[in-house]
């Protein structure tokens, strides 16, 4: 589902939201209940690809610990009314790559560092599981909240891929339209949107709005009284 550049989202007084974000949001960009949807339909393109191979679930840390939860929930949904059980493992693993509403330049990883099980195995990513539990299954899928211009996923993948996994899937909720892109697209993501630092849903500024359930766009007050 794309975003136009012109969209100009909901406005807040038609949703709830937590009392204490009052005066720091411009507006709902996705609210709760598209999320919910446009996820179970990620989660049945997800189980008709990866056929009759078990899953292990890597989950990028923080923002994208609300989106693999519902997608793993969907798909085990989906696999609890099929002829066929597909088993899932999840493991976690944490990225830092911005201060406020920048990227920086150094990105750096943290978990999942027992990675030479993935040798020979399939792999998705989802925002980030471990992979500790790797070595019976054979498809890993990454589980992210947001890719901008791929610079973190491609230092994620390149670190991954030296292992040889037999397979590597990467689904995000979010995809942003960057004056900086580098082609990178995941092989599933939910909505490409503006250029916006976003909130909601688990993405965060500065550790605050991961309470928000909708996804929404920061204004430069919240920005302000957040910051650190």
């Amino acid at each position: 589902i794309q975003i136009s550049d012109n969209w100009p989202g909901y406005s807040l007084d038609l949703f709830t939201y937590p009392q204490h974000y009052y005066g720091d949001l411009e507006y709902v960009l996705i609210p709760h209940g598209i999320i919910v949807d446009r996820t179970e339909r990620l989660a049945k393109d997800i189980v008709q690809d990866i056929g009759d191979n078990d899953i292990v679930v890597l989950c990028v840390l923080k923002g994208g610990y609300k989106f693999c939860a519902d997608l793993v929930e969907h798909i085990k949904n989906l696999s609890r009314n099929s002829e066929r059980f597909i088993s899932m493992k999840v493991d976690f693993v944490r990225l830092k790559s911005y201060h406020n509403d920048q990227s920086m330049q150094d990105m750096q990883i943290m978990g999942g560092d027992d990675l030479s099980k993935l040798t020979g195995k399939l792999l998705s990513k989802f925002p980030l599981f471990s992979f500790s539990l790797c070595f019976t299954y054979s498809v890993f899928l990454f589980c992210k909240d947001i890719v901008g211009t791929g610079r973190t996923m491609k230092v994620l993948l390149n670190t991954i891929e030296k292992y040889k996994p037999k397979m590597i899937k990467v689904a995000s909720l979010l995809v942003k339209r960057t004056s900086r892109p580098d082609g990178y697209r995941p092989d599933y993501y939910g909505f490409e949107i503006p250029d916006l630092f976003v909130v909601g849903y688990a993405l965060d500024y500065n550790e605050h709005f991961r309470d928000l359930n909708h996804i929404c766009v920061i204004n430069d007050h919240g920005k302000a009284k957040y910051r650190v």
